[in-house]
């Protein structure tokens, strides 16, 4: 299960965090956000004890889109020990999102 995050849930959620955070910069208009969010809500259930999933409208919170740079969506950043660490552009299949956040060797 993902959690949305906005401006002023994302210090405590994400840079905060005890655990790894992937975040994914959405919104509801683009069709390859819906089609990679299966995909992140399987590995957040595959991986619930070693990182978390969040999602971050980009609609709704311009800012933080601004702040990581996202220039197009879905942008997907695994967050560590409170910074980005690795990024995913587009919807890509479970195995390559994978290898693309350094979930899994290359």
């Amino acid at each position: 299960m993902t959690t949305a995050v906005t401006t002023s849930t994302f210090e405590t959620e994400v840079i905060a965090s005890d655990k790894p955070v992937i975040v994914d910069f959405w919104a509801a208009w683009c069709g390859p956000c819906r089609a990679v969010a299966p995909v992140l809500d399987t590995i957040a259930q595959e991986r619930a004890d070693e990182l978390r999933v969040v999602k971050v409208n980009i609609d709704e919170e311009p800012d933080l889109a601004r702040r990581y740079g996202v220039m197009s969506i879905p942008t997907i950043l695994l967050f560590k020990d409170g910074e980005p660490a690795a990024a995913a552009i587009g919807a890509q299949p479970k195995t390559m999102l994978e290898k693309s956040l350094g979930l899994v060797a290359a």
